[in-house]
């Protein structure tokens, strides 16, 4: 395959250093009050960002100059690598236990998330399977099956933790892959009415799950239980108004939004920067949405290709549930925000994943 090499795309850089900036200060605004009252130091989360920020941007550069063919000798024994530690973190003694959720592996605050890692190893090993020239998935049971049960499989341990809202960031960026690959309609949705009688039962599972639900209808219902976190959130974005209250100067963050650092952070960010620093973090993640699809586009290879619209995915589906829960669309789900949130293997693979995403972007066309 003949393929040009150019710079990469200076709107995708540009946009992912801008939002990266946006999270440091906010991580250190929304964070600061937790992170005195718990740690004895305001500048407790930002700094711990700052160290994971600079391994991402590190591993960044690296994925953004080695050619993107390497990843798919990568592919399969990635996933083997992922799917073993889902299972581990499932084991008393080895998965660790964080917000009622056995969801990491690590010792003391430091961690790592098994489920983050699914998501790129598998939209890695889709980009690998869809993108190869014999491969039909427009027939149900040889071309579309054996891909959903992969993705089920993934799915199903990642709820065994449980973490719905890591697990529906996945499942959505893998089957916006098989959609883009040529799946048909009719196949999808009669499989999606399937999918919501699932969901329907997971949620009837948990009642936690269930409370969630009913307190996204009306939070009112129960304002200190379930309800809380959205109540406190509307109260947070509300006064923001146009401009802000001014940036450190929320109040919600004072022990009023729970973990404002992470989950909520655009609420603080709203509160403090108000619609139009609200607005401006929106119109740069769309940005990077577009991009990234003319990237996808553009590409000489399937592989490439598939690889482009995954990463785009991830990132568009997670920051959907992350605004929808903030402003109260969603039932809260437990995801964050990209590039803005606090959090150590989140940032640190995203920045990755990014990175692969401008590593395609010097051979789109």
């Amino acid at each position: 395959m003949n393929k040009s090499r150019h710079a990469p795309d200076i709107w995708i850089l540009m946009v992912i250093l801008s939002l990266l900036a946006i999270g440091m200060v906010m991580v250190y605004s929304a964070g600061s009050v937790l992170g005195f009252r718990n740690y004895g130091d305001s500048f407790y989360f930002v700094k711990r960002q700052l160290l994971f920020a600079g391994l991402g941007l590190g591993a960044m550069f690296v994925t953004a100059n080695t050619d993107y063919l390497v990843l798919k000798k990568l592919a399969r024994p990635a996933l083997i690598v992922c799917f073993i530690l889902l299972v581990l973190v499932l084991i008393p003694g080895i998965g660790v236990v964080r917000g009622g959720a056995r969801s990491w592996l690590g010792i003391s605050s430091f961690g790592i998330q098994p489920s983050e890692f699914m998501k790129m190893g598998m939209i890695l090993y889709l980009a690998n399977w869809l993108g190869k020239e014999d491969y039909d998935i427009s027939t149900f049971t040889r071309g579309l099956l054996p891909p959903l049960a992969l993705i089920g499989s993934a799915f199903a341990l990642i709820m065994l933790q449980p973490d719905l809202g890591t697990g529906t960031v996945m499942f959505g960026a893998a089957l916006m892959m098989v959609f883009t690959a040529g799946a048909r309609m009719k196949h999808l949705l009669s499989l999606g009415a399937l999918g919501v009688a699932g969901f329907a039962a997971l949620v009837a599972a948990a009642p936690y799950r269930l409370q969630r639900i009913t307190a996204f209808l009306d939070p009112w219902s129960d304002p200190l239980g379930a309800g809380y976190q959205i109540i406190q959130s509307l109260y947070a974005i509300g006064p923001g108004g146009l401009g802000g209250l001014g940036l450190g100067m929320s109040r919600q963050k004072y022990s009023y939004v729970p973990e404002p650092q992470t989950d909520f952070i655009f609420s603080i960010l709203a509160e403090e920067l108000g619609f139009i620093g609200g607005l401006i973090v929106l119109l740069l993640f769309l940005i990077l949405i577009w991009r990234g699809m003319k990237v996808a586009m553009s590409l000489p290879d399937r592989f490439g290709s598939y690889l482009a619209v995954g990463i785009v995915c991830m990132v568009a589906v997670q920051v959907v549930i992350n605004i929808g829960v903030v402003i109260g669309l969603m039932p809260v789900t437990g995801i964050t925000l990209p590039l803005i949130s606090y959090g150590g293997s989140s940032l640190t693979l995203m920045l990755t994943a990014l990175g692969i995403l401008l590593n395609l972007s010097r051979y789109a066309r």
